[in-house]
């Protein structure tokens, strides 16, 4: 049996349940676990020795493993952010699916390059979701970052605004990329102010779980159109799903995969 996991400092079942609803229904004999490693150069030495075959990194390690791999493929070494780490016999490799999730559900979701954005967050998952507004052809973009350092250098790199905080901004597209709204500590927490929300054409949160957070329910009651974080999850696992295993399934494999991830989440 092959192994494929997930490293994460707040696991969640939902890319382990989109994986191994797919290795069932395809018959592969591979198997698909969730781990909070507390040690990441030690999980990674441990995929490595271990012969795991897959690995996909959330917050807060997408840089940190960067220095921990043998590899680094365009899509990762563009953004210098990893969601995905691929070993062949010993040798790891990185990459970046987010990146092409963001700018695919862009496109789906026909959400206009002439937007305004606020992008909150700074991250590693920040940085994707950047690059694929830049790559995209958005130009109005302002990144919200508490951490100055880490907000201006994500904001310059791409040729945007940065700010500290949302205060009473507005634009037509909020994109949340922070922590606020994920289960535990967050949980109640809304990543933008109502008067933002009210504003907006568009709300995207990146949190996976729930798939419902406060900015999704707070947008949806506003009657404003949104992009959720199971969608992202649901793409970006589906090019992790094909670099694992080689096999790409159906699109509507993938939509009942997704389907049961977040109806178990």
């Amino acid at each position: 049996m092959t192994l494929c996991i997930s490293l994460a400092s707040r696991p969640s079942n939902v890319g382990t349940r989109f994986h191994n609803y797919l290795y069932e229904e395809l018959g592969l004999n591979y198997i698909y676990k969730a781990f909070a490693p507390t040690d990441l150069p030690s999980a990674i030495a441990g995929m490595r020795g271990l012969g795991i075959r897959g690995a996909a990194i959330s917050m807060p390690f997408k840089e940190e493993v960067i220095a921990l791999v043998d590899h680094l493929d365009e899509s990762a070494k563009a953004i210098d952010s990893v969601n995905t780490i691929v070993n062949d016999d010993g040798v790891l490799t990185a990459y970046n699916t987010d990146y092409a999730a963001v700018a695919r559900l862009l496109r789906e979701h026909a959400v206009p390059t002439t937007h305004s954005v606020l992008v909150r967050g700074s991250g590693g998952m920040a940085k994707a979701v950047v690059a694929a507004l830049r790559d995209s052809g958005f130009t109005n973009v302002t990144v919200v970052a508490r951490n100055e350092r880490t907000g201006r250098a994500l904001a310059d790199l791409y040729g945007f605004g940065w700010q500290q905080d949302v205060g009473e901004s507005t634009a037509d597209l909020i994109l949340n990329v922070t922590p606020l709204g994920m289960t535990g500590t967050d949980a109640d927490a809304v990543a933008f102010p109502q008067s933002a929300i009210d504003a907006a054409e568009v709300v995207f949160d990146v949190v996976a779980v729930p798939s419902e957070t406060p900015l999704i329910r707070a947008a949806r009651a506003a009657g404003t159109p949104v992009i959720t974080g199971a969608e992202v999850v649901a793409l970006q696992a589906e090019e992790q799903f094909v670099l694992y295993t080689g096999i790409r399934p159906t699109p509507e494999q993938v939509r009942a995969a997704g389907e049961f991830s977040r109806q178990q989440a």
